[in-house]
């Protein structure tokens, strides 16, 4: 129904009881303007941090105990003054474990060296030493580390071929099996493709560049159909081989990403996913897989987890919480990351760092961080130990954290940000406190994002997904290499 819009004379002709109800209405409009105008500038401040500020979720909480870092790089780097020292050369070549005094030479036993005198003439010893008396004491040494850029050799082999006598018998040498037959990759090539690709985002016109450089002409279709021939042969194999391993741990995670396949029969643009399971952030032996599917549904890890018995720690997508409904022994346990992860965005909204201090998104930042405190605490203790540490010492603060988000829920508008992340922790409430219950449910599912990092990376830079297949093999793939990487 069109609204009247009044004359100034017709107001001051208007019953007493109507006029309150313009008033009122009036009143009400322009709170819902402002209520408007405050999620408005809300969001505009959200989206440009996002694209314009630093990518980083740093909060101090308790005097400065708690950090959680996401711009790693500014952060180790330090102020101006404060950088950390030229490292040793030991320091730079022994990565996987810290040095042991009194190890050094045996940590560098297995690494090729090259030594490299430097002596004095005779003539410089005579201007040294007139009276010619001297003696030569231990050398200084010191190291240096150089790199040599890739190689190429090429491996001509030649099989000897016997005839008999009577010219109807041909025997030939043994020969080594080929990687693909009838073709010139070899193991150490396809796996320099693979780590380039995989591991370092590399796309493959670069490396067609970069061999192109050496004198080396390996165009990329070549280079993508030997690494899709090779998944699908070689590391399929060890793919299904790890998916059997999988069902004998206890805890896993999960989490999924968008991605494009150009050539899976739909319009341009459609979605797809690659969804990733692992091993819990707990067990020392990880487990990654990596699957690709063409859409979202909760078919997809019903199917991937069948028989698994066991908790699933995953973000608040409602698929793994139908999953939980239809499979037997399966628990769903929530990521307390994603819960802060509100709170924090509406923080990053408030330029002035003191105004923030007053907000309900700090008050919740803090007793989020106190309950990570707790429990980071705990990290080296035994499962059972854990679980009854996280009753007696966490499970008070997230009763008290979630008794406080129910006292100030009406205090927010519901689709801000806080609005938000108040909606989120009520409606996840029970898969939030799994964790409390089992002392290998970890508290969030950051060891999954953290493993898909390089994935989203790489898939900017992305050549076989363009076909379902090749998006197949590059699921397989990904789950070799980052599997290696957990494994150190």
């Amino acid at each position: 129904m069109e609204k009247k819009i009044y004359t100034a004379d017709e107001l001051n002709h208007v019953e007493k009881d109507e006029l309150a109800r313009i008033i009122l209405s009036l009143q009400e409009n322009t709170a819902r303007m402002m209520e408007n105008q405050d999620l408005v500038m809300e969001q505009i401040a959200i989206l440009r941090q996002q694209r314009f500020g630093r990518r980083s979720e740093k909060m101090d909480v308790i005097d400065g105990q708690m950090s959680l870092f996401f711009n790693e790089p500014e952060a180790a780097a330090g102020e101006p003054g404060t950088q950390a020292e030229e490292p040793e050369f030991e320091e730079v070549v022994i990565r996987r474990k810290k040095k042991k005094k009194g190890k050094r030479e045996d940590d560098l036993k297995d690494m090729p060296v090259t030594v490299i005198q430097h002596e004095m003439s005779e003539d410089e010893l005579n201007a040294a030493f007139p009276d010619g008396r001297y003696k030569r004491l231990p050398d200084e040494v010191y190291k240096r580390l150089e790199f040599h850029p890739a190689s190429f050799e090429v491996k001509e082999h030649h099989v000897a071929v016997y005839a008999g006598m009577d010219n109807e018998t041909i025997v030939k040498a043994g020969r080594p099996k080929d990687l693909l037959r009838g073709s010139i990759v070899t193991p150490s090539l396809e796996a320099a493709i693979i780590n380039g690709k995989y591991v370092n985002s590399l796309p493959l016109y670069r490396m067609e560049q970069e061999f192109k450089r050496n004198d080396v002409n390996l165009c990329r279709q070549n280079m993508a159909n030997w690494t899709i021939q090779c998944a699908d042969r070689y590391l399929a194999v060890m793919y299904d081989h790890l998916h059997k391993l999988l069902y004998g741990y206890h805890v896993l995670q999960a989490d999924e990403t968008p991605v494009e396949a150009t050539k899976d029969g739909r319009a341009a643009g459609a979605k797809s996913y690659m969804w990733i399971y692992r091993t819990g952030k707990p067990y020392p032996q990880a487990i990654v897989l990596y699957e690709y599917q063409k859409d979202r549904k909760a078919d997809h890890p019903q199917e991937f987890l069948k028989g698994f018995q066991g908790v699933c720690v995953t973000d608040g997508y409602q698929a793994y919480h139908s999953l939980e409904e239809k499979t037997e022994g399966l628990a769903i346990a929530g990521c307390w990351a994603h819960a802060r992860r509100k709170y924090a965005e509406a923080l990053k909204a408030i330029k002035d760092k003191e105004k923030r201090k007053g907000t309900l998104a700090y008050d919740a930042l803090k007793q989020i961080g106190a309950i990570y405190k707790i429990d980071n605490e705990l990290a080296g203790l035994e499962p059972a130990e854990r679980q009854h540490r996280r009753q007696l010492e966490a499970k008070p603060l997230v009763d008290a954290y979630f008794a406080w988000v129910k006292k100030h829920q009406d205090e927010v508008l519901p689709k801000s940000q806080t609005g938000k992340a108040f909606a989120y922790s009520l409606n996840q409430e029970q898969y939030l406190r799994v964790f409390l219950e089992d002392g290998e449910v970890p508290l969030d599912n950051n060891a999954t994002e953290s493993t898909l990092r390089g994935f989203c990376i790489g898939k900017h830079n992305w050549r076989l997904i363009d076909t379902i297949r090749g998006a197949k093999s590059s699921a397989i793939i990904y789950s070799i290499t980052e599997t290696a990487k957990a494994n150190g």
